[in-house]
């Protein structure tokens, strides 16, 4: 599984993630300071679930309807940059399937995954 990582994803996170194992792409690295757009069209050319901690990205997937390899909102504002990334890798880890082509939002106290709401014949970025 590919991940990117939206800008809003502090760095400690994404390194975190690569050292566990994990392939992430990071805007900030790629691309900074693209739109909402670009990043879920990259997203989607690089096959890569997409990490954000922007509820905007919600807005796209169910009012606009766009296709996604998945998307994983972090609601974790708070909490350490380590404690971030291990919950982040134990649901990534659990739940493997599920986030992919799903909406997962993960918070200190719960993971809520919403599922098959890609459809065929759905919108594009």
């Amino acid at each position: 599984m590919i991940i990117l990582a939206d800008e809003n994803i502090d760095r400690p996170v994404i390194d975190f993630l690569r050292e566990a194992g994990f392939t992430v792409l990071a805007v900030q690295e790629m691309r900074p300071g693209i739109s909402d757009d670009e990043v879920f069209r990259e997203a989607q050319l690089n096959a890569a679930v997409l990490l954000t901690s922007d509820k905007d990205f919600g807005e796209m997937v169910f009012r606009r309807n766009l296709v996604s390899g998945g998307v994983i909102l972090l609601r974790l504002a708070g909490l350490a940059h380590l404690t971030k990334g291990e919950k982040l890798m134990r649901v990534i880890r659990e739940h493997r399937e599920d986030v992919r082509g799903n909406f997962t939002v993960i918070t200190p106290g719960a993971v809520r995954i919403r599922r098959r709401l890609f459809s065929e014949g759905a919108e594009n970025a």
